[in-house]
């Protein structure tokens, strides 16, 4: 098998071996990008891992590779991968044309994805155009978030989405990325089983409890529907009134003009739309939080200026869960839907500039500067001191992103007094306040600059005499006497 005509590369050796699915087609089906019903075209399919896995999920997918399967038909395909080939072409109109020719066969979203600059490192090679050819024979381009998420604009012609660094959605049609957007920053109902009316009508009282509004015909699911029976609309909504509690409703009201502020917000950075092009669930949800539709995205509007205001924004995060330092906030994952509403359209503007990374669990939000980044600590939970394995953040001004690896280091920054990363009521913070006022009692926080890295917490645990034993602080044990001869 030959390489094709005008390869001054090994494009074929980067057609690696997986034993899952490639993380782009994975993030496509945890975002419902790809679902049950799409037919998948995998557009420089290599050896034609991916396609194999979703015919045994019962996806229909097909594959063409110019190397290994040149001869399978190109035809238009609900959803479109185009996974890591961009970056093994060598010449730039090349590039663009692939990317053409994938979003042509594209009916509904094309998903683009590149390995990233930070990847750049464990790369061994030699520099040729803009990229480097390895010790394979292999030519790798590293994208930024910037260039990749631009060269698939330029391309397509639209707003495309960056879910996770690396990975691109463009679609087709507006309403499809909109309701994308909507995915991630409006709070979703989660519809259970009905088996009857009357745990049917329980069902949609619930709903308007959570969203404060009664639900539309269409955000019904149509299993429930029938078990409503003929009664007319408005005799189910003065049923729904009487039997929801005010208070929550009021609540659901309060958290859905949120939602919709932060929703709002985030578009104005891809097109804000018109009324009518917006999701049917946001366009009730304005009709009920707002008086107009105006008056919704001028006070959006307000959030994102209120975003450049140093004094608003300290303000704010004086205000907020997390962990406040004179330079930043700190915020567990599970903490950030408690934050100000404007603190979370802060981060949401990150998520749309560069992707928000898989894996996350401390966000911080520079409090001069407007950087957003986003930490692993995996062990967040069960370990006392969590160490940082990674972090990955994203300036607001020049929207430059930078990645940054501690994996291999011996001497890790790590965590200390982790119930200021969490809310108040969290389920673990009482555990980890205990475990952080032994400490203190112990005299383990009195040289804070020495604490912040592994070695300089471990010399504190020796000095002050103690160790950790899970999250408990208890006495180190004396050294052994020397046994006699």
């Amino acid at each position: 098998m030959s390489a094709p005509t005008g390869w001054t590369t090994k494009r074929h050796r980067t057609a690696i071996g997986r034993s899952g699915l490639s993380m782009p087609l994975r993030q496509a089906l945890l975002d419902d990008v790809l679902t049950q019903n799409n037919t998948v075209l995998d557009y420089g399919c290599g050896r034609g891992q991916d396609v194999r896995r979703l015919e045994q999920m019962g996806i229909e997918a097909h594959g063409w590779d110019p190397f290994y399967s040149p001869d399978n038909p190109l035809d238009e395909h609900d959803v479109v991968m185009l996974t890591y080939v961009l970056n093994v072409i060598e010449d730039q109109n090349e590039r663009r044309q692939a990317l053409s020719t994938a979003w042509q066969l594209a009916g509904k979203t094309l998903v683009v994805s590149c390995r990233m600059d930070w990847e750049q490192q464990p790369a061994r090679g030699h520099a040729a155009g803009d990229g480097l050819v390895t010790s394979r024979g292999t030519f790798q381009h590293f994208y930024s978030a910037r260039e990749l998420r631009a060269s698939v604009e330029n391309v397509t012609g639209g707003y495309c989405v960056s879910p996770v660094p690396g990975v691109v959605y463009a679609f087709r049609r507006e309403e499809d990325r909109l309701a994308y957007l909507a995915r991630g920053t409006i709070s979703e109902f989660s519809w259970t089983d009905s088996a009857d009316y009357v745990s049917a009508l329980a069902e949609v009282i619930s709903f308007t409890e959570k969203r404060g509004r009664v639900p539309m015909f269409e955000e019904i699911p149509a299993d429930v529907v029938p078990l409503l029976g003929k009664i007319s609309h408005p005799a189910l909504v003065r049923l729904i009134k009487k039997g929801a509690d005010p208070n929550k409703v009021a609540a659901g009201t309060k958290r859905a003009t949120l939602d919709t502020l932060l929703y709002l917000g985030t578009s104005i950075f891809s097109g804000r739309t018109r009324l009518g092009d917006l999701p049917l669930s946001i366009q009730a949800d304005i009709k009920n939080c707002f008086r107009s539709y105006q008056e919704a995205c001028t006070r959006a509007d307000r959030l994102l200026l209120k975003i450049r205001d140093d004094t608003y924004i300290r303000g704010a995060m004086r205000n907020s869960v997390g962990k406040l330092t004179a330079t930043a906030l700190y915020v567990h994952q599970r903490a950030t839907p408690s934050m100000p509403v404007v603190l979370r359209l802060y981060e949401h503007c990150g998520f749309v500039a560069a992707g928000r990374p898989e894996g996350w669990n401390i966000l911080k939000l520079d409090h001069r500067g407007r950087r957003v980044s986003w930490s692993s600590y995996p062990k967040f939970d069960s370990d006392p001191h969590p160490t940082l394995n990674w972090t990955y953040g994203v300036d607001m001004t020049t929207l430059e992103s930078q990645y940054q690896s501690f994996a291999d280091r011996t001497n890790k920054p790590l965590l200390h007094r982790k119930e200021e990363f969490l809310a108040a009521d969290d389920p673990a913070a009482p555990k980890y306040r205990r475990l952080t006022a032994a400490e203190v009692r112990a005299g383990l926080y009195s040289e804070p600059t020495r604490i912040g890295l592994e070695v300089g917490w471990a010399a504190e645990l020796e000095r002050c005499g103690v160790a950790l034993k899970g999250h408990r602080l208890v006495k180190r044990p004396a050294p052994s006497e020397a046994t006699p001869g």
